[in-house]
């Protein structure tokens, strides 16, 4: 189950990188016949043939692309990790204040083992502290793999906290008696208490305030 787990959700989280890899493929192929075409009139008068290489117009924006590929596929795997880290203790014991998959986990202990290895970043042990660490807040339809789901399941402000892992899932560890597993959003129990969410992984970060100061192409009218 844990294997099955690991490979769908490595394949969800690749989609966003390959469509980029897609798109830019399309964009070259556009632009490659465009330029031959012109190259062609060009050198219409000579009697000998001249191999072309495709430059483009503008080259800033290429480096502007890659960059954005680069830092979202860093985000993937950066995500992607620490999704695998949680779903391998799958099946590990609730146990109050436990951090390690020997001793048990509580819903905050579960997040720390799970991004304890992510560079530059440093989690509280709490689940209401955790709501307050900087990052980013995200609305549940802009979730993605890795986010940080939190939920006020007592009514008395936020005291659950669980990793979102994809298509309305999370991973968390519940309460006393019962074990690290995966839910739903969309259950009539989580949708009542769902509280925030935000996003703390640095790539991750980066790659969505890249996106969000993408600047608009102008139209011309």
């Amino acid at each position: 189950m844990r294997s099955f787990l690991i490979t769908w959700l490595s394949a969800c989280l690749m989609l966003p990188v390959a469509a980029v890899q897609a798109k830019e493929a399309d964009s070259a192929r556009t632009a490659a016949p465009a330029h031959a075409k012109s190259s062609s009139r060009t050198v219409a008068s000579t009697s000998y043939r001249v191999q072309h290489v495709y430059v483009p117009a503008h080259p800033q924006k290429g480096v502007k692309s890659q960059t954005r590929f680069n830092r979202q596929h860093a985000a993937v795997k950066e995500s992607t990790k620490v999704v695998n880290r949680a779903i391998n203790v799958l099946g590990t014991p609730y146990r109050w204040g436990g951090t390690t998959p020997k001793k048990g986990f509580d819903c905050s202990g579960l997040v720390n083992y799970a991004y304890r290895d992510v560079k530059n970043l440093d989690l509280p042990r709490t689940s209401r502290e955790l709501a307050r660490v900087k990052g980013l807040k995200v609305e549940r339809k802009n979730l993605k793999p890795g986010d940080l789901v939190f939920f006020k399941i007592n009514g008395r402000g936020i005291d659950h906290v669980a990793i979102y892992l994809g298509h309305d899932r999370f991973i968390h560890a519940p309460r006393r008696g019962e074990n690290v597993r995966i839910d739903h959003l969309s259950k009539p129990y989580w949708q009542k208490r769902f509280a925030s969410a935000k996003r703390v992984l640095p790539q991750t970060i980066a790659s969505s305030e890249t996106a969000r100061t993408r600047p608009a192409t102008s139209r011309k009218s």
